[in-house]
């Protein structure tokens, strides 16, 4: 299981760089799950939207601007927390969505649509 961002899908200036990174990560990952895959090793990449983090300063976190402009941008209303993606993760990596492989799977709470 890989990490990547919203931010491969949703575009912001100045986060490019930052992107493209994310994007080969996405890209990598698909490979990885069609070289793994005859070994049964899935590979699949998680993208977390806006979370509050130490992320960019904890800019999400702590800054009540930018946590209201990117609860505006979700369809649940909210900036998400570090308890939305964990328990995602780890029932990806359970045994029963061990079917699952070479996905990207954003969790942002509907970031973007």
């Amino acid at each position: 299981m890989n990490l990547s961002s919203g931010l491969t899908r949703v575009l912001a200036p100045g986060w490019a760089a930052y992107s493209a990174v994310k994007g080969a990560v996405e890209v990598l990952s698909a490979y990885m799950a069609k070289e793994l895959g005859a070994r049964g090793i899935a590979v699949n990449t998680v993208a977390p939207g806006a979370i509050e983090t130490d992320f960019f300063g904890g800019a999400v976190r702590d800054t009540p601007e930018f946590n209201t402009f990117f609860a505006g941008m979700t369809a649940l209303g909210r900036v998400g927390v570090a308890d939305d993606i964990g328990p995602m993760i780890a029932s990806l990596l359970g045994p029963e969505n061990r079917w699952v492989n070479a996905q990207r799977i954003e969790v942002s709470g509907g970031q973007g649509i």
